[in-house]
């Protein structure tokens, strides 16, 4: 082969050989080097058991060892070049694995040859070998040819292949993302017929595929192929659901396409690494690939033919929440995401009418650290072919932008406390912890958002005429009095 290779798995295959072993590159790394890509993460196979090469590993591997693939017949190591770079890698036993009809973990068994071993690998490009230290390079199922024609096929028969483990459906989606690679029909066809079985897969490993296929590249065809093939209906059936809705501005074919728009703008509006949302950002792709899912259930025909989705956005945070659950997603993801789902909506009315500077205040803080997501969201969720009215929102965003901006060079905008604490409630109205400080904190929040920073004295006087008023409207279990000598505890009323 006319390409450099990683002079690690030469060595490698010089220390296996010498104990009568053979190892070989195989997966994504010969597939990468075809490619000329440059990966530092190789996986190899070999005909030794795991407690055979364990010595050896452990020797080449100074930097790092690790053995959590043990039961699988996998151990892995690392080593840093002079140069600081990370070589880790994987060792697998010749093997084969498969599910049994309702388990969601498969079987593994080893096997006793390269070929054999590459038989059971997910598609052709991934089933190509380099022998090493001699350098043979093995393609029996002819995945060089493949990878020259952005193919995807099984190196069997597709059905068998997919009844071994499904989660390789969710893999070819994901390579159609990564890679811009096609299925082949026959393939397809299988996945089609075939969909309902990812669902004995563990929800972990179809999050880990989805993640991937959504930080790709290209995401809108992975999502599309997703889509097309079924499998999103076992996976995200939320989203395929979109394809039967109207979008209420009556500008696009469906809401799946407005949708998919919406996910390709924002992905456009990601930064770089100083930026802050550095692309790809998990979070921002999920929130736009998410933001309308509370359609379906709130549409409702409204009377001259309209279409409405009144408070789709609180259903679809909802929504968007049990299935990022579901599918075993961080805490904070399915936070954030849902979060973004929920406030999607909330600039639109600056476009008709230019908040008020507390308005502005309450959007910042409301979004608290999703501000910037947030704005990218809202920017993407613009989809109309009226050029004016995109301009103008465009334009009532900049204006929005460039005021809280202004704003943070005068306050901490995004991180706006009330001028008194509860410390100080308690104090100036004389009453011990419990319900009402909070009311009386809230309250001054709300004065604080409405007015921007104060003084002491003003922040207290607010805080006393808050308390008065309150004192007259409340009953006397929870009156606070506050007389010309300043607070008083609440008293029980005497007869």
């Amino acid at each position: 082969m006319n390409v450099e290779v990683w002079p690690e798995a030469i060595e490698l295959g010089q220390l296996f050989s010498a104990e009568g072993f053979e190892l070989s590159v195989v997966g994504g790394a010969v597939r990468d080097l075809l490619l000329r890509r440059r990966s530092h993460d190789l996986d190899f196979c070999t005909s030794a058991r795991p407690e055979q090469f364990e010595p050896v590993l452990r020797r080449w591997g100074r930097d790092g060892f690790w053995d959590m693939g043990r039961k699988f017949g996998t151990l892995g190591a690392m080593r840093r070049r002079p140069d600081g770079t990370e070589i880790r890698v994987e060792i697998t036993t010749y093997r084969s694995d498969a599910y049994e009809h309702d388990s969601r973990k498969p079987d593994v068994t080893y096997g006793s040859s390269l070929e054999g071993d590459l038989s059971r690998r997910d598609f052709t490009v991934n089933a190509m070998a380099l022998r090493v230290p001699d350098l043979v390079f093995v393609d029996p199922f002819h995945g060089a040819s493949d990878l020259a024609n952005g193919l995807l096929r099984t190196p069997i028969e597709p059905e068998r292949s997919f009844d071994d483990d499904p989660l390789r459906m969710m893999r070819a989606v994901r390579f159609v993302a990564q890679l811009g690679f096609r299925i082949e029909a026959s393939t397809a066809e299988a996945i089609t017929r075939m969909a309902d079985r990812l669902s004995i897969v563990s929800a972990e490993r179809v999050r880990d595929e989805l993640t991937k296929l959504l930080l790709s590249s290209r995401p809108r065809d992975g999502v599309e192929a997703l889509v097309g093939l079924g499998l999103a209906n076992v996976v995200l059936p939320e989203v395929p659901a979109l394809k039967l809705e109207i979008d209420e501005h009556h500008r696009h074919k469906d809401v799946f396409e407005h949708t998919m728009t919406v996910l390709d703008q924002a992905i456009a509006l990601e930064t770089g690494d100083d930026g802050p949302v550095p692309a790809p950002d998990l979070v921002l792709r999920l929130a736009a690939l998410l933001h309308d899912v509370g359609k379906p259930k709130t549409r409702r025909f409204e009377p001259g033919g309209k279409v409405s989705f009144h408070h789709h956005d609180v259903v679809g945070a909802q929504i968007a929440r049990r299935r990022l659950k579901a599918l075993r997603f961080d805490h904070h993801v399915v936070q954030d995401v849902s979060e973004l789902v929920e406030m999607h909506l909330r600039f639109h009315g600056y476009v008709d009418e230019p908040w008020t500077d507390s308005a502005v205040r309450r959007y910042v803080r409301g979004s608290g650290h999703l501000y910037e997501r947030l704005n990218r969201l809202t920017r993407a969720d613009v989809t109309t072919r009226n050029q004016r009215k995109a301009r103008m929102f465009s334009e009532a965003m900049d204006d929005m932008e460039r005021r809280v901006e202004e704003l943070r060079r005068q306050e901490d905008v995004d991180a706006i406390r009330p001028d008194l604490d509860g410390n100080d409630i308690m104090r100036i109205l004389g009453i011990a912890p419990g319900p009402l400080v909070g009311e009386a904190y809230r309250h001054m929040l709300d004065f604080r958002l409405d007015r921007g920073p104060v003084g002491p004295d003003e922040a207290e006087a607010e805080l006393r005429r808050w308390a008065s008023s309150r004192d007259r409207t409340d009953d006397g279990a929870s009156r606070i009095a506050v007389g010309a000598g300043g607070p008083s505890l609440p008293t029980e009323s005497r007869s």
